[in-house]
């Protein structure tokens, strides 16, 4: 079944809000309906559009959309049975870590160190990307993702707009990374890997942790987590930074679980 590819103009320039570039988008398209990869018993299709440039001010109203990104390709769910992937942000000033957040805090704290700065390609970092999704693949049954460099620098380095890259080191040894958007309002992950030998540090809790902190420091009252798919074990860890909201129907949602 070939793409349903749909063409749009430029954006104009009254479209766009704040400094920066004028957003330029190519194309779209649709893939055919397929199976879901987060709940296997449903179908699945999805839209993307590839974007040369914008501005953190549009990505921002893009979100609020439910649309999501890798490098320049967007992306969001057009499902046509099922609505359960849904944008998910923490409203920073009201979060409050639980029991088991506060235990991931106190093991962490002092032993990890973190330093933020631009995206960068380099070879510790494919590799310890490779091996987390190797790690995934057997623990999880993810397909197997083996990255090259090239590959690795399309999805995380060349972006539309400046995206921060955050690097875990313990014991001087890169044990994690991140990748976050800073937005007019909020702090959105991309998408955080880490070494697996490391799981009991629970980095991932870590990562979360470090970026609400960072958005209360930099007085931004979101932090985007992308979508929290009920049903989904990899997806379901979102809904404990509460309190949290839910993308429904083009409105925001307090998110009661």
């Amino acid at each position: 079944m070939p793409l349903e590819i749909v063409q749009y103009p430029k954006m104009k320039t009254e479209q766009r809000r704040g400094a920066g570039a004028e957003m330029e988008s190519f194309y779209r398209f649709v893939t055919p309906v397929h199976s879901c990869s987060y709940l296997p018993d449903q179908q699945c299709r999805m839209a993307y559009e590839y974007v040369e440039a914008m501005t953190p001010a549009e990505y921002e109203r893009r979100i609020e959309s439910g649309w999501r990104r890798f490098g320049r390709t967007l992306f969001r769910p057009e499902c046509p049975m099922c609505t359960a992937c849904q944008p998910l942000r923490i409203l920073v000033d009201q979060f409050r870590p639980n029991r088991s957040q506060r235990r991931v805090m106190r093991r962490n704290q002092g032993e990890i160190e973190l330093v933020v700065r631009s995206a960068r390609a380099t070879r510790e970092k494919l590799a310890l990307f490779n091996k987390y999704h190797a790690f995934q693949a057997g623990a999880k049954g993810w397909p197997e993702h083996q990255d090259t460099l090239t590959e690795y620098g399309s999805a995380y380095v060349d972006n539309p707009f400046p995206t921060e890259e955050w690097s875990y080191r313990c014991d001087s040894k890169l044990i994690a990374v991140g990748y976050v958007d800073v937005l007019p309002r909020s702090l959105s992950a991309i998408y955080f890997f880490y070494d697996p030998d490391y799981c009991d540090r629970s980095l991932g809790t870590w990562n979360v942790l470090q970026i609400i902190d960072a958005a209360r420091r930099r007085g931004l009252p979101y932090v985007h987590l992308g979508y929290y798919v009920a049903g989904c074990g990899s997806m379901e860890y979102k809904k404990n930074f509460r309190p949290n909201q839910v993308l429904v129907d083009g409105r925001w949602r307090d998110h009661v679980t």
